[in-house]
């Protein structure tokens, strides 16, 4: 059992992420009294801009864009009771196979020692219990997301820290409601195509693979509220068109992939923190 203030770090790579994965499991754990340290890898400057303009569309400044979005994710910080922010302040790379991964300075483009090596400072100072991120693929193949990946496991590598380690994922059960939900609320939404299909049936995995699902109801108004704090983003968190009571009944259990545990806990378990308090 550690005999001192328990500390969970989650590593994301853009402003929102924080709530659409981690939110319930952030403002949980903050109420019970354990330090919460969000790392968010970049700046979202390719988000979209005031009034919905895209990124590569007249108008759309990528600066101004960063500068609003890390006000809305000190708000969802707010919300989720967040101890600590540390931002890298990486460009933001855009999604797979946009002109932006190439661009100098981006996060895809950082060398992976580099960012390792200023995430590793930061475990180094906050000494995280456990640590949680995504996996190879950043969950659905976003370059952001692997590097964020990347430079997590070379950070721990770096410090011979040996929290808890968990990946973020979700049960193939889930994802399949989930498109069925989308296709609710979007009753025009073409079918994908079978590779697209394909492709999306891979995202997530099978339910008895999941080795961690921390109840999080509780707090599912505050992920939503979270959420909504990234009001610039509203048109792509598709969550948010669900509504409070909907969201809540559908994102109560936040699900895990444990990859490092040096307590011996058993699983599946329901805590991340489990055998550590």
């Amino acid at each position: 059992m550690i005999d001192r203030p328990l500390t969970l770090m989650a590593v994301h790579a853009h402003p929102d992420d924080e709530a659409t994965g981690t939110g319930g499991v952030l403002a949980r754990y903050a109420a019970e009294g354990i330090r919460t340290v969000l790392v968010t890898c970049t700046d979202g400057g390719c988000g979209d801009g005031p009034g919905g303009v895209k990124p590569g569309d007249p108008g759309h400044d990528p600066a101004a864009v960063a500068l609003m979005r890390r006000q809305e994710l000190e708000g969802s910080c707010e919300v989720l009771k967040v101890s600590d922010l540390e931002m890298l302040d990486y460009a933001d790379s855009g999604m797979m196979g946009w002109p932006s991964n190439d661009a100098p300075g981006s996060f895809w483009q950082t060398p992976v020692q580099e960012g390792a090596a200023r995430l590793a400072e930061l475990m180094r100072h906050y000494r995280p219990d456990v640590v949680v991120t995504y996996d190879e693929n950043g969950f659905y193949g976003h370059p952001d997301h692997i590097q964020a990946h990347r430079i997590t496991m070379a950070a721990l590598e770096m410090t011979a820290l040996t929290p808890k380690l968990y990946w973020t994922t979700m049960p193939r059960s889930m994802m399949q409601r989930f498109g069925e939900i989308m296709r609710e609320f979007h009753e025009d939404m073409p079918e994908p195509d079978p590779a697209e299909a394909a492709a999306m049936a891979e995202i997530g995995l099978p339910d008895d693979e999941i080795t961690t699902w921390v109840d999080t109801t509780v707090f599912s108004g505050q992920k939503f509220d979270a959420l909504a704090a990234h009001a610039s983003q509203g048109e792509n968190i598709f969550f948010l068109k669900m509504g409070k009571e909907r969201f809540g009944e559908l994102m109560g259990v936040e699900t895990f992939v444990r990859v490092q545990d040096p307590t011996g806990a058993a699983a599946p378990e329901n805590d991340l923190f489990a055998g550590l308090r």
